[in-house]
Order: structure tokens, then sequence, then C-alpha cells
């Protein structure tokens, strides 16, 4: 049975979309349900890095791009891990070239047809790039 998406929709960049995220996160984790980060980005804001606490996260996937090392979301690590939920930000990044799809959206696509649930964010101005998935 394919995952299903659950999308926190925001008007600009530090509304609190991650913030939610994590709280549901953790609190369907107190539920019982198995949780993962999958990706989050805190943007250095310490009270949205202290909702990671006791969360596990799948460790990034590193790829070297121009002689700089950037960190994306592991898709096979998260499928590999197999967890009932999974919390990914920012759904609508383009991935660093050499990664396995474009998109993040792409790659929120094939965790939630390996069966995995997914709660992700998004501003609203970067609509128009995940229209096929909201």
């Amino acid at each position: 049975m394919r995952g299903r998406l659950r999308v926190y929709l925001g008007a600009a960049p530090g509304v609190g979309k991650t913030y939610a995220m994590l709280c549901e996160g953790r609190r369907a984790r107190e539920r019982g349900r198995d949780v993962v980060v999958g990706f989050v980005e805190t943007h250095g804001r310490e009270r949205t890095a202290a909702l990671l606490e006791g969360l596990e996260v799948v460790p990034r996937r590193m790829v070297s791009h121009r002689g700089a090392v950037f960190g994306e979301l592991d898709v096979a690590a998260v499928i590999a891990r197999r967890p009932r939920v999974v919390l990914v930000d920012e759904l609508a990044h383009t991935n660093v070239p050499g990664s396995v799809n474009v998109r993040r959206w792409q790659d929120v696509d094939d965790i939630l047809a390996a069966g995995i649930d997914v709660v992700s964010t998004v501003n609203i101005q970067h609509l128009e790039s995940v229209n096929d998935v909201v």
C-alpha cells in the first residue's frame, strides 16, 4: 500500500512549518509510531533544533558537486530503514546534480511508493514545482 503524504504549507520562510512538522512527528512517536527524520533544515533556530532531540535522524547522503560536498535526503537509507513515518523538510528543494532525482518531491514520491508515510513542508511560492504531488 502506498504511503500517505501530509504537507505543512506556509506563506513565507520562518512561519513555523518545520516546527509544526517536528511537533507532529514527536506526537506520533509518543503514540508509539515508528518515526524518523529524513531531512530537516533548522536554519539555526534553537527551538526547532531542540525538537530533533529524541528523534532518530537518518544520516544525509553526501553528494560532491563542483568541489563542494552537500548533504541530501538519503532515500535508499529511509526505505531500507522502513519507518512508519518519515519527516522531510523543504518538499520543493532542487537536489544537487548527481542525485538520483532532480527534485526532493520525487524523492518523497519514491518513499511513498515504498509504503512509508511522509510529513513534509513547502512555501507557497514553490507550489508550481510540486503541483503533481500536492
